[in-house]
């Protein structure tokens, strides 16, 4: 029991983290432009795909370093040279463009490394177990994971509260207009924030394609819990997404180690059970096997009692 709990700890640790370096830079983005982009999925697919063959040419560092910036740069260019001009259409145009930008990524990443799984691999330093505890090893790669995310959360909380680049990028949220006639070139300020989020999304990419798999199908596998994690932790906000991003780590990681059905549950706190009832066979169905929903059933209860999440200041 004590090694199901700590394993069960540390996992969630990492999924959650991992989640909050991908969500982060959406978060970054619709706090600072409004625009729930569909497409970071596919740059955090894109990330992966790029430092997969960046370390096949040059090793595993230079591509950590390398495909991330490549991420941000497209990110920027997509914002200078799309969504501006989207803009003016309105949040629907928005949507609409990065659904549509997703689907590109996607027929881009097929058609340039096929469909098959890339055999995408961490470096050989880290390809050890960290410690060995009841038989069960921990590996290193999870630890360096956890680091750079921790990382990532101290220095973007650092930048947005305690610099002055923070302060232009807060100011310019709610008074745009102001921090333009003070001097400052808001539309970059907009396309810089667009370009650092889709390098976070870049980097999940990398550190995450050794571990989840490095495959077409990788932004959708993911995405979705993106938007939930955003959404619980409140629109927009930097704490909201790192508490989200750990509470559906830890649910969904206890949920999947946890192999009892329904029917343990009713029997062990004294129900008797009819096995030619209607719904007999839901007695069946384990904790493990709803893992996968238990996000989104939170997400229903959270738009039900509390729909600006947990740390939001704005509806959905």
């Amino acid at each position: 029991m004590a090694e199901l709990i700590i394993f069960s700890l540390l996992n969630g640790l990492v999924y959650g983290l991992l989640l909050f370096m991908l969500s982060s830079g959406l978060t970054l983005i619709f706090s600072m432009m409004g625009v729930l982009n569909f497409a970071h999925a596919s740059i955090y697919m894109l990330g992966a795909y790029l430092a997969y063959s960046i370390s096949s040419v040059v090793g595993y560092w230079p591509g950590l370093i390398i495909a991330p910036v490549i991420a941000g740069i497209f990110g920027a260019l997509v914002e200078r040279y799309g969504l501006r001009n989207v803009h003016k259409f309105g949040h629907v145009a928005e949507l609409i463009f990065t659904f549509g930008l997703a689907f590109l990524i996607e027929e881009f990443v097929q058609l340039l490394w096929g469909k098959q799984n890339l055999d995408y691999r961490e470096p050989e330093i880290l390809a050890v177990p960290l410690f060995t505890l009841f038989d069960s090893t921990f590996p290193a790669y999870k630890a360096f994971m956890l680091l750079v995310s921790v990382g990532i959360f101290v220095a973007l909380l650092i930048v947005l509260t305690r610099s002055r680049v923070g302060l232009i990028i807060n100011a310019a949220i709610t008074h745009p207009n102001m921090v333009g006639m003070l001097g400052h070139n808001v539309p970059l300020v907009f396309m810089g924030v667009f370009g650092v989020g889709s390098a976070l999304a870049g980097l999940a990419g990398v550190i995450a394609g050794p571990v989840l798999g490095t495959f077409p199908g990788m932004a959708v596998a993911l995405g979705p819990i993106v938007f939930v994690v955003i959404v619980i932790g409140g629109l927009g906000s930097l704490i909201g997404a790192f508490v989200a991003s750990l509470l559906i780590g830890f649910l969904q990681t206890f949920a999947v180690a946890i192999d009892y059905s329904f029917g343990d549950l009713f029997t062990f706190i004294g129900m008797t059970l009819d096995s030619q009832s209607a719904i007999s066979d839901l007695y069946t169905v384990t904790i493990a096997q709803l893992g996968p929903i238990l996000p989104y059933l939170l997400l229903v209860l959270m738009l039900i009692f509390r729909p600006t999440g947990l740390f939001g200041t704005r509806e959905v």
